[in-house]
């Protein structure tokens, strides 16, 4: 399917807040409710919105840590290399992993109440991991910037 204006209109606009009644997100695009309607259950049903999620306030919830930890890998073997991704997966501790490239061949986003809770994660999932050869730990003092959307604005 091609993305024309309005369905890139009607993306960035959910990316912005997806609890918009259909109503106010028609009266924004310049569509009929029904016309507004139906692209958005085509766009679902493409794939183009994934799912539609509450971005909880950190600062709400007590304290926190987030953490960058970037791992390097012992060999670069296909299946070891699948091994740890579903571990990350399964880690509810992990939220964002990335295989990147360079001499690091993770980058994790780890977020845990308190250093006690970071030890556990990371004596279950990456010193249990015979493949590890070393991470580094970088913990967040403050967040600067955090943003979930892209840029799905028509590029010229």
């Amino acid at each position: 399917m091609h993305l024309d204006r309005t369905d890139r209109r009607i993306l960035t606009l959910l990316q912005q807040d997806c609890s918009r009644t259909n109503l106010a997100l028609a009266e924004l695009i310049g569509l009929s409710p029904p016309a507004c309607l139906k692209r958005v259950h085509r766009l679902v049903a493409q794939g183009y919105i994934a799912r539609q999620v509450a971005i909880l306030a950190p600062e709400k919830l007590g304290e926190l840590l987030h953490i960058v930890v970037a791992v390097q890998m012992e060999r670069d073997h296909k299946t070891l290399t699948e091994q740890f991704i579903t571990r990350m997966q399964d880690a509810p501790e992990v939220k964002q992993c990335y295989h990147v490239t360079g001499e690091t061949d993770f980058v994790l986003i780890v977020v845990v109440p308190n250093m006690d809770a970071y030890d556990r994660f990371c004596d279950r999932t990456l010193h249990s991991d015979p493949n590890m050869r070393k991470f580094t730990t970088m913990i967040s003092r403050v967040r600067s910037k955090f943003d979930t959307a892209l840029d799905v604005a028509p590029h010229t």
